[in-house]
């Protein structure tokens, strides 16, 4: 009898163990979006989530009280906290950013919690692929140089990104990079239990962004709102 219920709760350990691993997000909100990369070998449809649940929320937080967002202005603001010093996550992030980050977490191929500069793995698949991809040649030199010679971190690759911030609205790869290596991999420094989440939500139509295709001078890019 004894040997039966031992076996019984083997069996049911494993059991749920493989369903608790094969679980997978489902919460997609962007899932009718074009694609934002293409690679191989890489939850793309998460990243796609991932990518646009960011920029939803960059949005949303630097155009407060504008009737037409602009995204080229919050790319350029979110740049430069971040790479400053100067980001506050924590008055970005949706809850359901936060959902995406926690499936984000399980893909561990993505991060590398041993560096000290980023806790993105730059020898990614992911990495490997917005590193050929990016359209910009003079970033993408720069990113793979500071790549190959292991010295790669978001302070020394930041200030070539701050002049072009605005390519990130046609160069996706780009796009990417700034939102997993800026944004997301912050993420794991938040205790987000202590985040109150219940704030009121603007809509955002990302087919009206950014308003007009002339570069902009933002006055206040350099502060956190």
């Amino acid at each position: 009898m004894k040997s039966k219920i031992t076996t019984f709760t083997f069996l049911l350990v494993i059991t749920l163990f493989s369903c608790n691993q094969g679980s997978q997000f489902t919460d997609y909100k962007y899932a009718d979006k074009p694609a934002t990369i293409t690679c191989e070998g890489v939850n793309l449809k998460l990243l796609n989530e991932a990518l646009y649940s960011f920029e939803d929320d960059i949005a949303k937080h630097y155009n407060k009280g504008n009737r037409a967002p602009r995204l080229d202005q919050a790319y350029s603001q979110i740049i430069r906290n971040s790479i400053y010093g100067r980001l506050k996550i924590e008055d970005i992030a949706s809850k359901h950013t936060v959902a995406v980050f926690e499936a984000l977490k399980k893909e561990e191929d993505l991060w590398d919690a041993t560096n000290p500069k980023s806790h993105l793995n730059y020898n990614s698949k992911v990495l490997n692929c917005i590193s050929s991809s990016i359209k910009d040649s003079s970033l993408k030199t720069t990113l793979n140089a500071l790549i190959s010679t292991n010295s790669m971190a978001p302070k020394l690759f930041g200030p070539a990104l701050v002049s072009k911030s605005r390519n990130a609205l046609s160069d996706k790869s780009l796009a990417m990079y700034i939102t997993l290596d800026l944004f997301y991999a912050k993420m794991f420094d938040i205790d987000f239990s202590k985040v109150n989440f219940d704030k009121p939500e603007q809509k955002v139509d990302f087919n009206a962004l950014p308003a007009n295709n002339k570069p902009t001078t933002d006055s206040h890019a350099d502060h956190n709102h």
